[in-house]
């Protein structure tokens, strides 16, 4: 009889490091996008210590504010903040009152 391993991560986010969810697309496009941006200011010719300094200055913000960012909200709290902020504060009702109340005359009836 053969014995099988169980995967019993079935249905939980994925981790890495303690970051959670879309916290890991945020750190790594981040960081890919640090990178080109240092690649490119090479191309063009700047001083390599001034694309080190960026990088590495970069790097390490996008680093240290996705951490920050994951501790702070939590797994979904990004998108509870997003959806917060297109929520509107107050419905604004610009018809008149009388347009809402509907009245009934009695007829006749039998």
């Amino acid at each position: 009889m053969s014995n099988y391993n169980i995967n019993k991560g079935i249905g939980r986010t994925v981790e890495f490091r303690g970051l959670k969810a879309q916290y890991l697309f945020i750190f790594a496009g981040g960081l890919l996008g640090v990178l080109i941006l240092v690649m490119i200011m090479y191309m063009a010719g700047a001083n390599s210590y001034v694309c080190l300094f960026i990088g590495a200055g970069g790097a390490s913000l996008i680093v240290w504010q996705t951490f920050s960012l994951n501790e702070k909200y939590g797994e979904h709290g990004l998108m509870k903040l997003g959806a917060k902020k297109r929520h509107p504060k107050y419905i604004i009702c610009r018809k008149s009152i009388h347009r809402y109340v509907k009245f009934t005359r009695k007829s006749d009836a039998v």
